[in-house]
């Protein structure tokens, strides 16, 4: 756990450091659902599942992201500081 906590602290830094916001999410009442949103500068919208490195989604997990991008919407997931990296690369041009 201590790992992922400090991977969602690099997270939060990098994302606010780029004009983004980083918010923690529930969903009572619905297992699975990725904890985190990113907003990028341009409002682009994204539920964010970060894990411990080397820990892989539960099937729930799997679902759930599955379902989210089936809307269009915009789920990915990551567990190392490197993947964390691309994500910001990618989303905040």
């Amino acid at each position: 756990m201590a790992q992922e906590k400090s991977l969602e602290q690099y997270l939060k830094r990098k994302v606010e450091n780029k004009g983004g916001l980083f918010y923690k999410f529930t969903s009572p009442g619905r297992n699975g659902v990725p904890d985190r949103i990113v907003i990028t500068d341009q409002g682009d919208v994204y539920f964010v599942e970060l894990k411990a490195p080397g820990k892989k989604l539960r099937p729930l997990q799997q679902k759930e992201l599955d379902r989210i991008n089936a809307t269009g919407a915009k789920a990915v997931w990551f567990d190392t500081k490197e993947k964390a990296d691309r994500f910001m690369q990618e989303v905040f041009k």
